[in-house]
């Protein structure tokens, strides 16, 4: 018989194996014992709205589905069980660390909404359920064979459901290989001592080197975990925008939207001033988020929304006719409006505090101001509107709205 396949298994275990050492060693994110704010913070019905038509915006608003939190850490399922009181939650992970983390913040905030397995995602057929919503961030990439867990989370996705993918990307995150690299040439491995001779290295970087400004501008790097999980992992790799887009479609997915879409699109900030710009809108859709991925140069992962490649209904917002007009926006909870400081023109600038880059902000003058403050989450656009433009003008401008990610649309009823 072929020894080539059990080879092949067999190294799948061992890299699976001390996967899960290394998280029962270094859980991550950090176990936390309080959520209070999380949980004041998701009581505003607004924030939620927001939040169920970002992946719904074809679907009647509503609290009580089932989700799946896959590879949930030590505090993730928690953390959607406080958020979607009404919602069936169910945390799985293959870290007993993470599982007991999350059994404690259970009790301890009485979270009679969720079950928490000891569990590899892999794995998920054997809860036997489907879910509404799938979410997995930070895992896929970190299995020894990511296509496995991903078959496996669709197979328990619901027809009409919605997944949440984050997955690394490869060119934000060029210092972090070098350094993985830099330690494995070195010898410096997943250990306490480990991380302090880590350290010691990390204090010696040039200031030119790629990983200094993620130190800078990256918290989380401050702390042991953090650092273990970045430059000591096991298992890692990263997806390009092409890489990510093949590996949904083969896998039986399709590719709805990033969960922030204004850094990958040629619509917003500097790639909208570039003179390449009317080229890059002719190119199909994988090809202008790999191109501004490219540009851009520094992200560090993918957050994506996707579904069953044969999904029934429309999940996709149009802005193209005055079909639009029956939509309701509803405002970002992360969006700001700065009335100081204005450029030439402006009324206000609006900014969505998720954004990373500083290019990514939305001038608007007094007529646009006044249909932006008429957003309540209960008006139409049409009604909002209400003959004070042109529905062309009127179009444009929620269409920049939602580029720029600071608005998502309740469309049902425009179905």
């Amino acid at each position: 018989m072929d020894e080539t396949p059990r080879q092949g298994l067999a190294g799948a275990f061992g890299v699976a194996a001390a996967v899960q050492t290394f998280y029962e060693r270094y859980p991550y994110p950090r176990p936390i014992d309080d959520l209070q704010k999380y949980q004041r913070l998701w009581q505003d019905n607004q924030r939620r709205r927001a939040d169920f038509h970002l992946f719904w915006p074809t679907r009647p608003y509503r609290e009580d589905f089932s989700i799946l939190v896959a590879g949930c850490g030590t505090s993730q399922a928690a953390k959607y069980a406080l958020r979607w009181p009404a919602s069936r939650v169910t945390g799985i992970d293959f870290s007993a660390t993470s599982v007991r983390c999350t059994e404690d913040l259970k009790r301890k905030y009485q979270l009679d909404n969720l079950e928490v397995r000891q569990l590899p995602l892999e794995r998920a057929s054997e809860l036997d359920a489907k879910f509404d919503h799938v979410v997995s961030t930070g895992v896929l990439h970190h299995l020894p064979d990511p296509d496995a867990g991903l078959s496996a989370l669709r197979s328990v996705l619901r027809p009409d459901g919605a997944m949440h993918l984050m997955v690394y990307a490869p060119y934000g995150r060029a210092g972090i290989y070098m350094l993985r690299e830099f330690c494995r040439r070195v010898g410096i491995q997943a250990t306490d001592e480990g991380i302090r001779e880590l350290i010691v290295a990390l204090g010696s970087l040039p200031p030119g080197h790629p990983l200094c400004t993620l130190f800078r501008e990256v918290p989380d790097f401050r702390e042991q975990a953090a650092l273990a999980d970045a430059l000591l992992h096991p298992q890692d790799r990263a997806y390009s925008v092409p890489e990510l887009f093949d590996f949904i479609a083969n896998n039986g997915l399709r590719f709805d939207r990033w969960v922030t879409q204004a850094p990958y699109s040629p619509h917003c900030g500097v790639m909208n001033r570039i003179p390449q710009f009317s080229r890059r809108t002719q190119l199909p859709l994988l090809e202008q988020h790999a191109a501004v991925e490219l540009l851009r140069g520094t992200i560090m992962r993918h957050s994506a929304i996707v579904s069953h490649h044969d999904a029934a209904g429309a999940r996709e917002i149009s802005l193209a006719d005055d079909r639009c007009l029956a939509y309701v926006p509803i405002r970002v909870a992360d969006t700001v409006c700065v009335q100081e400081n204005l450029p030439p023109g402006a009324a206000a600038v609006l900014i969505n505090r998720k954004h990373t880059y500083t290019d990514l902000y939305l001038p608007i003058n007094a007529q646009q101001k006044r249909m932006f403050n008429a957003i309540d989450g209960t008006r139409t656009v049409g009604e909002i509107v209400h003959g004070s433009v042109s529905n062309e003008i009127a179009r444009a401008f929620f269409e920049r709205l939602w580029w720029m990610d600071q608005i998502v649309f309740d469309a049902h009823s425009a179905q």
